[in-house]
């Protein structure tokens, strides 16, 4: 049971995401020769129209593929109106983009849920240390972090995000809320602990704040998936200069194993069935986001073979106003492929070891 919904929640993502290219292929009367959730053998298959409907056995993937999308087609009729390279230029660019859209919509969609029945964690603070850099500061339980680094703060967790990221001795400038509602500009020295990590010395309690109305739970969704999307982007720059171990990367593997661990927990805490389902599901939303967030913006990578990589080959186009050779376009396609391959390989590879050695 714990596989089937791991498996769904990265089906629930890539359908979303191809469901984008889907519609708004569509919407441009472009032909889609096949619609697959999952890679590698069909399970299931389906033609309506034009289009061929497939469910494949490896559910970490998807594709929508296009009449004309790789410079063939099953027919080999390339020339029809309705081929993707024949359509303008902007309009396939809508196509491309319209992928990773879709995830950052089922973000929101998604936020708003879990804020409706979770609430937020606010940054007002319920412990400061009498060791610690904050008490020193001036800081008390009561008060509401508002900037850290001259960045907003909507989520204690934008407070330890960019204390992860920032790990040093530092000094931290921060703007506070006072309980009487006046705010004051102070300056937090992080201490080291045992752990060799440095830390400001504050913490809020375990309960979030309910939103108030469905403007708020609105807002704070669109807060959830921005803090989502500012977590990822400072992930990969993290991975890029080498401000992670290996250990923290995680591939689908790894993904599942902690989803597995989550599950686990929920049923050893819920006290009935139906408060496990509930806990399980929100649990799911949750994966959902920050999944449905990473796709999102690992497309948007110029990549070859991404959709990001698509998109510069469109805007250089644009640009040129001339059709880059589909033929130059597939061997660098093909290239870049063959890279994400491998990739993957080494991700994989990575997850195997931090999973079961």
């Amino acid at each position: 049971m714990n596989i089937i919904l791991i498996i769904l929640v990265f089906g629930i993502v890539v359908f979303f995401h191809e469901l984008g290219h889907f519609i708004v292929a569509k919407a441009n009367h472009i032909a889609v020769s096949e619609f697959s959730i999952g890679l590698g053998p069909a399970i299931f298959s389906v033609k309506k129209k034009e289009t061929k409907y497939s469910l494949r056995i490896l559910p970490l993937g998807g594709y929508c593929l296009m009449l004309g999308d790789s410079g063939d087609s099953e027919d080999g009729n390339v020339e029809d109106e309705n081929a993707f390279p024949n359509k303008p230029v902007w309009a396939r660019i809508l196509v491309v983009l319209a992928g990773p859209f879709f995830n950052f919509i089922l973000a929101v969609v998604f936020s708003i849920i879990l804020i409706h029945f979770c609430g937020y964690d606010d940054a007002k603070l319920t412990v400061v240390r009498e060791d610690s850099g904050a008490y020193e500061a001036g800081l008390e339980p009561g008060d509401t972090i508002v900037e850290i680094g001259g960045k907003k703060v909507h989520f204690f967790r934008d407070v330890q995000i960019y204390m992860m990221i920032n790990d040093s001795s530092e000094p931290v400038d921060m703007v506070i809320k006072k309980a009487d509602g006046s705010t004051q500009n102070v300056t937090v020295t992080p201490k080291k602990a045992e752990d060799g990590k440095y830390y400001l010395g504050i913490a809020r309690d375990r309960y979030n704040v309910a939103a108030d109305g469905v403007g708020e739970t609105v807002k704070y969704a669109f807060y959830e998936t921005k803090y989502w999307f500012d977590a990822t982007i400072s992930s990969l720059k993290m991975i890029f200069t080498g401000g992670v171990k290996s250990k923290d990367i995680l591939g689908p593997v790894g993904v599942g194993d902690a989803f597995n661990d989550i599950i686990e927990e929920v049923k050893q805490e819920s006290t009935s069935f139906k408060e496990t389902a509930i806990n399980i599901i929100l649990n799911m939303i949750n994966w959902c986001i920050l999944l449905s967030v990473n796709l999102g913006i690992m497309n948007l990578l110029p990549i070859p073979a991404l959709d990001g990589g698509r998109l510069l080959f469109l805007l250089i186009e644009a640009i040129r106003r001339k059709k880059i050779p589909q033929e130059k376009e597939a061997v660098v396609n093909m290239i870049g492929f063959a890279i994400l391959m491998i990739l993957m390989f080494l991700v994989f590879f990575n997850d195997i070891k931090n999973v079961f050695f």
